[in-house]
């Protein structure tokens, strides 16, 4: 890992504080300019769907806030893995379209280059 584990677990909180908020500029403070989100679903076999870049995340912030309502992450867990970090969560909400119920469980894998978040690799299981 090219930062300590005290100064991932900061940027980790501030990313996660951000995602929690849909502050996308806070998300995007935590990033590299090249950073690549591998999300749990999407048309990019077999990886869901893959985002490379910011204006890619700013995009999949803005379809996440118009297809899911009151996003909340709780439950959280984090894991040191060699040069890796493993986070644990649970997500719920609701859909925007109907308003049914949203209720995951996931694992996100991190990796980190100069100081800030170079990838977040997404594993989802639906409850709801």
């Amino acid at each position: 890992m090219t930062i300590s584990e005290d100064q991932a677990m900061d940027l980790l909180r501030r990313f996660g504080k951000a995602f929690n908020r849909a502050d996308v500029d806070g998300i995007l403070a935590c990033v590299t300019d090249d950073f690549v989100w591998v999300q749990a679903e999407g048309p990019d076999a077999p990886d869901g769907r893959v985002r490379r870049g910011r204006d890619e995340v700013r995009d999949a912030l803005a379809e996440r806030d118009a297809t899911y309502r009151d996003v909340r992450f709780s439950e959280t867990a984090v894991h040191f893995a060699g040069d890796r970090v493993i986070g644990t969560f649970r997500a719920t909400g609701s859909h925007a379209a109907d308003g049914a119920p949203y209720d995951v469980r996931g694992v996100d894998i991190y990796s980190f280059r100069d100081g800030r978040i170079a990838s977040k690799d997404s594993y989802w299981k639906r409850i709801i």
